[in-house]
């Protein structure tokens, strides 16, 4: 690599005349710490497909107009000793000037030099050595000059190997900015508060400004796998029942924490064989981080939907924590994919009810079929268990959704298909529906089970005024009980009407670091009452990524 940037650099016309200038420019596209993925192609393939210019003529920049031009051509054709690109041309059609000519002759020398170094000075000829000589004599200024040149591009490059931040890590950071706020009438309030005659409190309409910052620290060494190790503060307030009145107007990257930093994610994956990819983690793992949620330019919490229900099935908040998945892949159509998550807090816990298998749990099994590029189609079953009943939708649905049984253990049975299709490069269309059967498992309580349903339609608008913006519009309904067999005092858990979700967002690239995305949510009958208001929230998400 190193010897190829030392001759190809030389023999640019470009850099001879802005030497210094061009090497950080050129950093910036092969980065010195870059790590290369199972998932994203290695910086380093470029260098991969470099080949060996063993004639002058090759390069069709090089014009043989003189004696020196035939002098040269003998000597590279004879021992091979100049590197170019592999259309052999050097970004111009223009003749070879002196001082490329002499970074020519200096790439022989130095290979002459070599071979007489390495007790192989029978393979050089003495005619060769007097055509040096005479070229020596005759480019002597040149050759003075480029050997300056390279001199300190080699000093350069040895302060860039002893400085970079590591062989085998990169650094990869998202910072958020939000501004947002959520406006209605009144707090919702379920049927079941609502029987007992309970008033709806006032909504929080302040705007508030805040930030998630995350700093991914992503290594690798074997060039297939990968260790991310993720820091991460943030401060966003979550529009839930504590502001709104419901889950359902929460954003899809919220949460406050103070700003304090933590370790929200460290895992590894690497290959088992050629098909096969296995994923371990002690934090954060999440199923979107392996499975194929289908929901493409939509699942990103910085750059996708701006609501946590319009980001993707909420079968896939199943749980997160720690865990496994395993993806196997059959052909380039069929994916089986497999894995097991336990909420955070409760799988490095020893105590009775809790640990990786003595507590609240998820398991997922899911099936994606792509017969075509256009065409994706995903089979997903979880079976979970909730120790404290909390958490079965994700945080996405009624209170009566995500907490069917009022804190009795409960487990569910949730079934989905997931669909895509890309009609155009300009359109596409994902939708879903889920079923969940949820049991009370408490001895306390008489066995009793829920009914539990949503689905969702995503329609996005990729390139949308100009390359890199996307626009989007979610439509659907969010997770509700149908059904409940648990009483509760006098009331039944069991939402009366059914929450509609609406959404639409745009986000505008300023430039390949910078997108600033503005969206309204809009909740109709939120926490599944129809003498609810509508709630609204508004929310303007700048995205800085480097």
């Amino acid at each position: 690599m190193q010897n190829f940037w030392l001759n190809s650099l030389l023999y640019s016309p470009a850099i001879l005349g802005l030497f210094i200038v061009l090497v950080p420019a050129m950093g910036s596209e092969v980065p010195v710490n870059q790590v290369p993925t199972t998932n994203q192609p290695s910086s380093f393939s470029n260098a991969e497909n470099i080949g060996q210019v063993t004639s002058v003529s090759q390069l069709s920049d090089v014009k043989p107009t003189d004696w020196a031009f035939q002098a040269l051509q003998s000597l590279v054709e004879r021992y091979g000793c100049i590197a170019g690109y592999p259309n052999q041309t050097y970004r111009g059609n223009r003749a070879l000037t002196r001082y490329e000519f002499a970074a020519g002759l200096n790439a022989c020398l130095d290979q002459i030099n070599q071979l007489i170094a390495t007790s192989t000075a029978d393979l050089v000829k003495k005619e060769d050595l007097a055509t040096l000589q005479k070229l020596q004599e005759e480019y002597t200024a040149e050759l003075q000059t480029v050997r300056g040149q390279v001199d300190a591009l080699e000093a350069r490059n040895a302060t860039l190997e002893s400085q970079q931040f590591s062989t085998t890590t990169q650094l990869r950071g998202e910072a958020i900015f939000a501004l947002a706020g959520a406006f209605g009438s009144d707090r919702a309030i379920n049927t079941d508060a609502q029987n007992r005659g309970d008033t709806r409190p006032e909504l929080d309409e302040n705007v508030i400004f805040a930030d998630r910052v995350r700093l991914n620290f992503d290594s690798s060494f074997t060039g297939k796998d990968r260790l991310r190790v993720r820091l991460q503060a943030r401060n966003i307030t979550s529009f839930n029942t504590a502001v709104t009145g419901t889950n359902q107007t929460r954003l899809g990257f919220d949460v406050n924490e103070s700003n304090d930093v933590s370790v929200s994610a460290l895992f590894y994956r690497f290959p088992l064989s050629d098909s096969t990819t296995f994923n371990i983690a002690t934090e954060g793992l999440e199923y979107i981080d392996e499975v194929p949620v289908l929901s493409r330019n939509f699942d990103s919490s910085g750059s996708g939907a701006v609501s946590r229900f319009g980001r993707y099935n909420p079968i896939y908040r199943a749980a997160e924590g720690p865990g496994i998945i395993i993806n196997q892949k059959f052909n380039d159509a069929l994916t089986l994919t497999a894995g097991y998550v336990v909420p955070s807090g409760v799988g490095n816990d020893p105590a009775n009810g809790r640990g990786i298998f003595n507590g609240s749990y998820s398991a997922l099994g899911q099936l994606t079929f792509q017969p075509t590029s256009e065409l994706s189609l995903a089979f997903t079953y979880v079976n979970a268990y909730y120790t404290d009943g909390s958490g079965v939708t994700g945080s996405t649905g009624t209170a009566f959704a995500n907490n069917p049984f009022n804190g009795a253990r409960t487990s569910v049975n949730n079934y989905s298909v997931t669909g895509n299709y890309k009609l155009s490069s300009k359109f596409t269309i994902t939708a879903w529906g889920s079923y969940a059967n949820a049991q009370a498992e408490n001895t306390a309580v008489a066995r009793s089970n829920a009914e539990i349903w949503n689905w969702a339609v995503q329609l996005g608008f990729p390139d949308l005024g100009r390359e890199g913006n996307f626009g989007g519009i979610v439509f659907g309904v969010p997770p509700y009980v149908a059904d409940n067999q648990f009483v509760n005092g006098n009331n039944r858990r069991q939402d009366d009407d059914i929450s509609y979700h609406l959404e639409a967002f745009y986000r505008y690239k300023l430039n390949d670091n910078i997108a600033i995305t503005p969206g309204l949510i809009t909740i109709l009958n939120p926490e599944g009452n129809s003498n609810n208001s509508n709630i609204y929230v508004g929310v303007v998400r700048t995205t800085f990524t480097f």
